[in-house]
This record gives C-alpha cells, sequence and structure tokens, in this order.
C-alpha cells in the first residue's frame, strides 16, 4: 500500500510519524496503547493536531483501518495546514546505528549531517529547502551526529571532519559506503544535485528486497543488529515479549 502513487500523494497531507519500537520502553507504551495492550511491531492510527484525539480505530497497518485508503486520506481536508513546511523539523534518527539500518531496509540513501553541536544546528536549518524539496522528499532518510565515533567505523571512514555525507547502505544495515562528502556550506543546487545523481545510481545498482529470502540470507551469514528493547512481539498483553524458539535479537 505505501508504495502506491496514490497513497504517496495523500500522505503528503499528514504529518507521518514512524514509531521506532525496539528503541526504547517508551515508544513500546505507545505501540500498546493503540493495541489494546498488546505489543506488535507495528501499529497504525490517525491523530488529531493536538497529538491526543484518535480520529480512527487503531489497528496493525492502513488496511486494517480501511480497505480503500481515500477514505483515510479524506481526514486531512478537515484539517488544513496553517504552517510553513520550510518551518518542519526534519526527521532524525536517535542514533547512526539506528539510521543506517532503516536506510537499508527502506532501500534509501542516507544523508548524514556530521559535526559539533552548533554546526549541525546551522545546518539543521539551512537544508530545511532541500530536504522538502519536491525532488527529494520522501526519497532521502537524515540523521544529525555531533560524535563521529558513531559512524566512522561503520562506514569505514578515515576522516571524521564535519560536512554532507551521502551514504549508500549495506545489504543488511550494518554498515554503509560513503558515495559523496560535501561541505556543511556546499549551496542548495550543488546537495540537491549530488543527492539526485546518487539516487539514480543506487536505483542502477540496487534490487528490491524479498523480505523473507533477505531474513533467510542475513541468518546464514550471522548478520544481527542489537536493539535497545528486546525483539519480539506480545500478542497476548501479558506484558512479556513472546520469544519462539530460535528467536533471539532482530537478525537484518
Amino acid at each position: 500500500m505505501f508504495s502506491d502513487p496514490d497513497v504517496i500523494k495523500a500522505s503528503r497531507k499528514f504529518i507521518c510519524v514512524r514509531i521506532e519500537s525496539y528503541e526504547s520502553e517508551e515508544n513500546q507504551k505507545i505501540v500498546r496503547s493503540h493495541l489494546g495492550g498488546r505489543f506488535e511491531n507495528t501499529a497504525f492510527c490517525i491523530i488529531a493536531p493536538d497529538g491526543q484525539k484518535r480520529l480512527t480505530r487503531s489497528g496493525r497497518g492502513p488496511q486494517h483501518i480501511s480497505r480503500n485508503f481515500d477514505d483515510v486520506a479524506v481526514i486531512a481536508d478537515r484539517y488544513k495546514s496553517r504552517g510553513d513546511i520550510l518551518d518542519s523539523r526534519i526527521p532524525d534518527f536517535n542514533s547512526f546505528a539506528l539510521a543506517l539500518n532503516v536506510s537499508s531496509a527502506d532501500q534509501k540513501i542516507l544523508l548524514l549531517i556530521a559535526g559539533d553541536e552548533d554546526e549541525i544546528a546551522d545546518a539543521g536549518k539551512r537544508i530545511r529547502s532541500v530536504v522538502w524539496d519536491e525532488s527529494v522528499v520522501g526519497r532521502f532518510n537524515y540523521d544529525f551526529e555531533s560524535d563521529s565515533g558513531s559512524w566512522a567505523v561503520p562506514l569505514s571512514s578515515k576522516s571524521k571532519k564535519s560536512g554532507f555525507y551521502i551514504v549508500r547502505p549495506g545489504e543488511f544495515g550494518l554498515e554503509g559506503e560513503i558515495v559523496k562528502l560535501l561541505p556543511l556550506n556546499a549551496s542548495k543546487e550543488t546537495l540537491l544535485q549530488e543527492m539526485a545523481a546518487s539516487n539514480r545510481e543506487y536505483a542502477k545498482r540496487t534490487k528490491k528486497k524479498v523480505y523473507s529470502s533477505h531474513v533467510v540470507e542475513g541468518r546464514k551469514k550471522g548478520k544481527r543488529i542489537e536493539m535497545a528493547m528486546p525483539f519480539g512481539e506480545d500478542r497476548d498483553g501479558d506484558g512479556k515479549i513472546d520469544h519462539r524458539g530460535g528467536v533471539g535479537n532482530r537478525r537484518k
């Protein structure tokens, strides 16, 4: 459903929030609140601008709310945007490891913004016009990092200097390749040009993942990602993760 062009177009009327459900107990509590106390990998609900009122029932995904996404999309028409998109914050991740892993799963190029706290704060304001540009919106993931120790090793980078790092995620999201390094004062035009070129090349070289075979291959190769919370689901809602035989930390 989420790859449907009409769904993508309709989703731009909403603020879309993806809960990182294995990154904290607080996040898992949010998921449980939508699933009657159960914890499962995904939950879906449309919430009013106050962040509290639920405008639909909750379910595992939009298909559990309505078989026709058009029925869901019309909700946005009742809440017209009054702000400027350029005032919107840029989506960020809890950690670089998570950013790299999610980018691999999404099969998206990752733009790493690296520098000290002041540098990345300034860069974050300046590149809003890039992030929300129609030519790239929704096509990239972004991560802001002030600690070079978090990304230098997985990117096999000897350089730890500040800059915009265009990163191609590895197959299992445990490492990545620096495609291009641009200075933090790079112009909007330069960034858009380099991001578009990197995305085109990535699309040519990357086959669409088939989840089932991808997981099997990862297990064969011993690929594993450590989560902040134990991997698994609590489908009976007893507050404990239902571990099945042979299941430990999540493997990609």
